[in-house]
């Protein structure tokens, strides 16, 4: 089954205003199943309101997404994905266990069944130590990873990330990237990523998409075939070589 279709696209802000703004024109885009698709481009190219199509936080002017075979909004209402941001977003008077909670409590699962389920999350993203901290006593790395347990907690068929990465030192950002690719793994979970990192969305991405300036269209979509996704193989040939190419598409170069 395909993760998420998008089909026609468009999304016009402050419609027949002086203001008006097209941040979308004419968008197709399919994810498949189990697959890691990365969104690129300049700023203001319209990455993160494609994202936001999908979660269904905001409608498209013209087109249609769906998420699993079902309309974008059938598929927020049914929690069918999990969403993580830049900021880690968590609840400074919750603890680590019961920020993963949240989402579960929601679902109006029993405690003993919340509980269970972040103990797992946690352990997957390596933090079963810290459960009972607060985000404040975190670093900024293990507070992504917390809002990753989160977005995980209801075992979403999607995971949806707005630059999730974007304000950590280089060292948490590699580390991290090599742990979504994992968790991500072991999960099974559809991913859909925007970032402004050439080198992360080649190191993260099954394909990579490109985006024009805005009004944002799809100018590019490259495969990325990699023979593994670790440490070495950011150094090796192939790994720069797609770099090189998302490089030429973003500028427009043959």
């Amino acid at each position: 089954m395909t993760a998420v279709s998008v089909s026609g696209v468009t999304k016009i802000f402050n419609q027949s205003r002086p203001d008006e703004v097209t941040a979308l024109s004419d968008v197709d885009l399919t994810v498949g199943t189990g697959e890691f698709v990365s969104l690129i481009g300049p700023s203001g190219c319209g990455k993160s309101t494609l994202l936001r199509l999908v979660a269904d936080l905001i409608t498209p002017t013209a087109g249609s997404v769906s998420v699993a075979g079902r309309p974008a909004r059938q598929a927020r209402l049914d929690q069918a994905y999990g969403i993580a941001f830049q900021q880690a977003g968590l609840f400074e008077w919750r603890t680590v266990r019961r920020n993963v909670e949240l989402p579960l409590e929601l679902r109006k699962q029993s405690r003993a069944a919340r509980r269970a389920r972040a103990s797992d999350m946690l352990a997957l993203v390596g933090l079963s130590d810290f459960a009972d901290h607060y985000p404040a006593q975190l670093s900024g790395g293990m507070q992504q990873r917390v809002a990753i347990a989160r977005a995980l907690a209801v075992q979403p068929p999607l995971l949806l990330m707005d630059e999730p990465f974007g304000a950590l030192d280089e060292m948490t950002r590699e580390r991290l990237q090599t742990e979504l690719l994992s968790i991500c793994a072991q999960t099974g979970t559809s991913t859909v990523f925007v970032t402004h990192s050439i080198a992360e969305a080649v190191f993260l991405s099954d394909r990579v998409v490109v985006m024009s300036p805005r009004p944002g269209r799809i100018t590019g979509i490259i495969d990325i075939d990699l023979p593994s996704r670790d440490e070495a193989v950011r150094q090796s040939p192939d790994y720069f070589s797609f770099v090189t190419l998302v490089r030429k598409t973003l500028r427009g170069s043959p």
